[in-house]
Order: C-alpha cells, then sequence, then structure tokens
C-alpha cells in the first residue's frame, strides 16, 4: 500500500505554536543582537540545510515562522515535508531582510530539527514492516504543546497516528478494568456512552485476558508488552475476529518480528518521545 503525503495541519492550528515559539525566543526586547549590530536595511540569502541524511517534516513550521516575522520574505523550498534528503541538502532557502532571517533561524531549526527526527525515526521502523499488513502508529506520548506537529512528523515518515487525545476515542487500560470493577462492567458502560461513531480498543496483557476481550465481541484488542510467542498465539486465538494492535519492545531489532505475528498495527511511544532531533543548521 502506497503512503499518502502527509496532510498538514490547517494553518489556524499551526501559526499558534509557531507564535508562541517566537514570542518565547523574541522574550520582551526582541533580538538585541541583530539590530545592535545588523543595519536595518541589510538583506542576506541563508540556506537552511541538514548535516545529515534523514525524512524531513516541520519545514511548515520554518515557513510559518519567517511569514509571522516578516511576509516581504522570499522562500524557495528546496525538499518538501515528506520526502527525504542526504546528508549536506538545502531544505528551504530565505532572502531578504537579514535581521528578520537571523531572528526566525532559531525557531525554525528547533521545528525541523525536532520534527525531522521524529519522521527519521518512524521511517526507520515502517521500512522495517514493508511487505507486512503491520502499520506503525504513535501514541500519546508526546512533547506537551507539540503533539499536532508530532504526530505530523509521524505521517511525514510513513507512520500512521493512534488517537489524538482523550477525547478521540476509547481505549479501557488496566487500570479503567480496575476501578470499574472489571472489564465486562466497562465494556457495558463504554458502549452505552460513545457513540456509534467512536472506537473502542481494550487493552490485555495476558492470553486469558484476550479470550475474555474476545468472548465480550471487543472489536479492537491492543497487545501489551506480550512476549512474541504470546503475540503469536494472539493471533493465532483471534482469528481475524478483532484488529490487533502489539505495543511494547518496540525496536528497530525487534518490529519486524512482531510485524511477521500478523498484528495489523504496531505501537511506539519511542518514536515521538525518544527520537533525537536532525543536525540542521542555517548558512548565511
Amino acid at each position: 500500500m502506497t503512503q499518502a503525503l502527509p496532510c498538514p495541519p490547517h494553518p489556524l492550528l499551526l501559526e499558534p505554536i509557531v507564535r508562541r515559539a517566537l514570542e518565547e525566543d523574541l522574550g520582551r526586547a526582541g533580538d538585541v543582537t541583530s539590530e545592535l549590530v545588523v543595519p536595518a536595511d541589510r538583506r542576506a540569502k541563508a540556506l537552511l540545510l541538514t548535516r545529515e541524511a534523514g525524512r524531513i517534516a516541520g519545514l511548515i513550521c520554518a515557513e510559518a515562522a519567517f511569514r509571522l516575522l516578516d511576509p516581504s520574505l522570499a522562500l524557495r523550498f528546496h525538499v518538501q515535508d515528506g520526502g527525504d534528503a542526504e546528508a549536506g541538502a538545502g531544505l528551504l532557502t530565505v532572502e531578504g531582510s537579514a535581521r528578520s532571517i537571523l531572528a526566525g533561524e532559531r525557531v525554525s531549526l528547533n521545528f525541523v530539527g525536532r520534527l525531522s527526527g521524529v519522521a527519521t525515526q518512524t521511517r526507520a521502523l515502517a521500512d522495517a514492516v514493508a511487505g507486512t499488513k503491520a502499520r506503525i502508529v504513535c501514541t500519546r506520548k508526546t512533547t506537551p504543546g507539540l503533539r499536532l506537529l508530532e504526530k505530523y512528523a509521524v505521517r511525514c515518515g510513513g507512520g500512521y497516528n493512534h488517537r489524538f487525545g482523550l477525547d478521540d476515542a476509547v481505549l479501557i487500560k488496566d487500570n479503567h478494568i480496575v476501578v470499574a470493577g472489571g472489564l465486562a462492567p466497562a465494556l457495558d458502560r463504554a458502549r452505552a456512552g460513545a457513540g456509534h461513531m467512536m472506537t473502542i480498543e481494550v487493552e490485555v496483557e495476558t492470553l486469558d485476558q484476550l479470550e475474555e476481550a474476545l468472548r465480550l465481541g471487543v472489536d479492537t484488542i491492543l497487545l501489551d508488552n506480550m512476549g512474541i510467542d504470546d503475540v503469536k498465539r494472539a493471533v493465532e486465538m483471534t482469528k481475524g475476529r478483532a484488529v490487533l494492535e502489539a505495543s511494547g519492545n518496540v525496536t528497530l531489532a525487534t518490529v519486524r518480528t512482531i510485524a511477521e505475528t500478523g498484528v495489523d498495527y504496531i505501537s511506539s511511544g519511542a518514536i515521538t518521545h525518544s527520537a533525537p532531533c536532525l543536525d540542521v543548521t542555517v548558512d548565511f
């Protein structure tokens, strides 16, 4: 299956995030160094480039930052979000007021480096499971305030998004089952109150719990931290009666083996919470 180009966040959602980052960096007095050192009429051309190979994401944030600072800046993209770049490749050329470019440099690099790191790590897992039916999905283990962008970066990397928050799907986890008095009453309450468009997923940790979930007619089941033999057995027991998602101990070394069990989805928190930043820079 061919992965579609990532759909970027709407500008109305993107702009406030970028604006907050600029406000944080500019502080109360603005870029005092550039205003003191660089003549107001000085023009410049700068190239945002990557020092290492990777899958690129976050150029939409760089564009938003430069546009917010100075709409007169001329931007030329050499790569699009979701594309690959080799070490040393130029990603974006910015031309215009030198002060404006300098003011937006760090914020742009922070977004592109962080999000390209997420996209690159996601791409590595997605490539590793190519040829299987498994899809790589993210989790809610994201940087506070950046979930929208980090989940976008996952899509840029060839992955797919799990739920965005607590409000868009029901996921009954172990603690919910404990406080609800068991899986059956938890499911009864969820089914009674959830709208017909809301998905209900149940987390299980053992094959006995899986058997109970299947008996209760659960549509989607998360196999949490199961050993590979149990995951294989879970696929055999399910026989396509439910969508299966595997999570826990997902690394580049293990993900192919997990995918080959026949699960539908493999969720990884590491692609967002532990992805290293791609090394990017701006040269004038």
